[in-house]
């Protein structure tokens, strides 16, 4: 980091005080005019008096700030202070002056850095409220089914915005009248007071940064010039949609002023549960209960999908949460041809209230039973047996 020459200091107890510019933007002597712009309005943003209101440090360091880019974004400025530092016979900074001395400091070529940072009113922006302006986004949860969600469908619903008074046309006056420019700031919606070394823009109180003043209001709107209206839309939902996928209907939003274009209409979609299936990505999920004869024996099964069923062969001697995937028959893949498959979990159902002929059975099949059946007892058994050795 550049901290200055041996020039850069005066004798004086003021310029003793004073930093090095390049310290104060936190660049190097060799920086670009575009890294020291940069650097700059970073830095204004983060010690702007307006966000930091009362805040004496703050409003210091801004004007030290203001004060260092006034020098280094002057090439002319900038070579002789490299040169002489604040010793510069000819900006009088050598008997502790600065460079905005006599220039009244109106924040000047701050209004370019306050119209990138604070586009609103209230906070020192140049923009007026008179600019075309677009209306404002809108949200809207769309319920679906599961079905409807996975297969996507055609959907109507209603929602409310903001659109032009057809009454005033927008002018929010009464019909056969106009607005007035404002007298407060003649029209540019700001009023501009100085506080010593400060100027600060903020949004008219008279006219509310409109530039104009409106005496017989339209009954319509109140003399807003926009009225909510009641419309209908009618979306396509794609395949795949899930709970939180969003959709984008550009342009019907809240109605924009001065010209400005419509806002969007932002769909958020919220699927029902299904009673069978859920959901992982693309793929379905599917608790299917079997018998424990099934289990032993195996044999073949319909599995039921979301719009049919599948045959699918249980093989011998299946054991409860054993998992099967039966390719493409999940979910469509949003905007995308391919499917998602159905993940088919078994449970393995234990027989209740049983027949005394089922349990002779059950009890000559267990009596028959030579151990080599049960691979987990077996295992269990081993281990046990490592266990207490």
């Amino acid at each position: 980091m550049y901290h200055g020459g041996m020039n850069n200091r005066g004798t004086g107890d003021s310029m003793a005080d004073k930093r090095d510019y390049y310290e104060v933007l936190g660049v190097e002597k060799g920086a670009s005019e575009e890294e020291i712009k940069k650097a700059y309005r970073k830095k204004a943003k983060e010690c702007h008096p307006d966000l930091h209101p009362g805040d004496k440090e703050a409003e210091e360091r801004f004007k030290e700030l203001n004060e260092a880019n006034e020098v280094l974004s002057d090439p002319d400025k900038r070579a002789r202070y490299d040169q002489f530092g604040f010793n510069d016979p000819m900006s009088g900074m050598g008997g502790g002056g600065s460079p905005f001395d006599g220039a009244g400091f109106g924040f000047g070529g701050m209004d370019d850095i306050l119209n990138s940072f604070f586009g609103m009113g209230g906070m020192g922006a140049s923009r007026s409220r008179n600019a075309p302006t677009q209306g404002s986004d809108l949200a809207y949860e769309l319920t679906l089914t599961f079905e409807e969600a996975a297969d996507g469908c055609e959907k109507s619903f209603a929602f409310n915005r903001l659109e032009q008074c057809e009454v005033c046309g927008g002018s929010g006056a009464k019909p056969g009248t106009s607005p007035k420019t404002c007298p407060t700031c003649g029209g540019s919606g700001q009023v501009r007071t100085s506080g010593g070394w400060m100027q600060t823009i903020r949004t008219c109180p008279t006219c509310g940064g409109a530039g104009k003043t409106i005496t017989d209001k339209c009954t319509a709107c109140g003399g807003a010039g926009m009225v909510r209206k009641r419309r209908t839309a009618n979306i396509k939902v794609p395949a795949g949609v899930d709970t939180g996928s969003l959709q984008r209907m550009s342009g019907q939003g809240d109605a924009g002023r001065n010209g400005g274009p419509s806002g969007d209409l932002m769909i958020q979609y919220k699927v029902r549960p299904h009673k069978l299936f859920r959901r992982d990505g693309y793929d379905l999920m599917l608790d299917f209960p079997i018998s424990f004869t099934q289990a032993a024996l195996g044999g073949e099964v319909d599995i039921p999908t979301l719009h049919s069923s599948v045959k699918y062969k249980i093989p011998e001697g299946t054991q409860t949460d054993t998992e099967f995937r039966i390719k493409g028959q999940g979910i469509q893949r949003l905007r995308s041809a391919g499917k998602g498959d159905l993940v088919v979990r078994v449970r393995v159902e234990v027989p209740r209230r049983l027949t005394e002929k089922q349990r002779d059975l059950l009890r000559q099949f267990d009596a028959a039973s030579t151990g080599r059946e049960y691979d987990g007892k077996k295992s269990f058994a081993e281990k046990l047996r490592e266990v207490f050795k």
